[in-house]
């Protein structure tokens, strides 16, 4: 989808809304340690996918969601509140990908680092098989 200067602004101020309401507004002890990494706002901002970590194992991250999802219809209103806007966006809480992403690089370029494979300047070269026949 593209994203337009407008949207992308207004997805920065929910990002920011939303995460000072979690912190300020929130008291479900199952949201406490979600961070909304991004907002993505649709072009007619009537819609906002909000990209959220939570730290722990998957049955956390289930919780975490499901307390977001019932924390949704306030959040809404007090984003309602904070907000000038014709239409207050509905809320599509989702995790957030890139963070997973980077753990996995991490955990790979970690495993290369302890198997040996790669050195401190980079990939280390496969001695070729041929240079015993020599």
């Amino acid at each position: 989808m593209k994203t337009y200067p407008r949207s992308r602004a207004m997805g920065e101020t929910v990002r920011e809304i939303i995460a000072r309401l979690l912190l300020e507004e929130v008291a479900d002890p199952r949201v406490d340690l979600v961070t909304v990494t991004g907002v993505d706002m649709s072009p007619d901002l009537r819609h906002a996918n909000v990209f959220v970590t939570a730290h722990g194992d998957a049955a956390r991250v289930a919780e975490a969601m499901a307390g977001l999802e019932s924390a949704k219809g306030r959040l809404r209103a007090l984003l309602g509140e904070a907000v000038r806007l014709r239409y207050v966006p509905d809320l599509h809480f989702k995790i957030d990908p890139s963070i997973d992403e980077a753990t996995r690089i991490g955990d790979a370029i970690r495993l290369q680092h302890e198997l040996g494979r790669v050195g401190p300047d980079g990939p280390e070269t496969e001695p070729d098989g041929d240079a015993d026949d020599a």
